[in-house]
């Protein structure tokens, strides 16, 4: 089995800003690369799909992609050549690689080729897209890895948050949701996306637990005046107060 979901997938409303973020899966097994669509679709990605090097090798040029995941293991002409070719023609796309084959020599040899991560199969799905927020943090959406709203400032390298430079002591799950908030801001999150950012943490995280959540950020949040505020049927909103 190639791929394992940690829980049922969620529905999620997508972000404009996560929405705009456009994926290549370059799989030729045809159950995995619609699995992983499914994922990132409903964590608010766009993703096209080729099942070769070549149809690959045909969208990157008539496409603008913000990230490809390839996988080594294609047909006639592998992962590892199409990466080759990408960067011998200065192709600064960032590629996450998946492959069957995870020793360490495996790794340094996709590394060292030019891949930006490498994931071995099998692999959870909450962790790839782990390692695609990362990615495109690092990459085109957040140049200076800092998510800024108002005082509340989110270093997303250093992994630290703060309000008007006082550090905020945050749980693992506390910045998950925080993180998600400011991505999307300053549009809506549903609960359901919220429940998604948590799936790698929390195998059965409920409604309730995001709740309680949601409560102790807001206590965390309030001396900064920033509001999480409650969109009645639809989700959360991350907000600062006028002035």
């Amino acid at each position: 089995e190639a791929i394992s979901f940690d829980r049922a997938m969620p529905g999620s409303a997508t972000s404009r800003r996560r929405s705009e973020v456009r994926i290549l899966v370059v799989e030729d097994d045809s159950l995995v690369a619609s699995s992983i669509k499914q994922w990132l679709v409903h964590a608010g990605y766009t993703v096209d799909l080729a099942a070769s090097a070549e149809a690959a090798e045909i969208s990157l040029g008539a496409e603008a992609f913000d990230l490809a995941v390839v996988d080594i293991g294609l047909p006639k002409i592998d992962g590892l050549t199409l990466i080759r070719r990408l960067r011998s023609h200065g192709n600064p796309l960032p590629v996450l690689v998946l492959s069957a084959r995870g020793s360490m020599d495996d790794t340094i040899s996709g590394l060292d080729i030019g891949a930006d991560d490498y994931m071995a199969k099998p692999f959870r799905l909450p962790e790839l897209s782990a390692r695609v927020r990362a990615l495109i943090r690092r990459t085109h959406l957040i140049a200076d890895a800092c998510l800024r709203h108002g005082v509340l400032t989110l270093d997303t390298a250093r992994r630290t948050a703060s309000i008007a430079d006082q550090t905020l002591d945050l749980t693992r799950r506390e910045w998950a949701i925080l993180e998600t908030l400011l991505m999307a801001s300053p549009n809506v999150v549903s609960k359901d996306r919220l429940m998604h950012s948590l799936a790698g943490w929390d195998k059965d995280i409920t409604p309730n637990a995001v709740e309680v959540h949601i409560s102790r950020l807001r206590n965390k949040l309030a001396e900064g005046s920033i509001e999480i505020r409650t969109v009645r049927g639809i989700g959360y909103r991350i907000d600062a107060a006028a002035g």
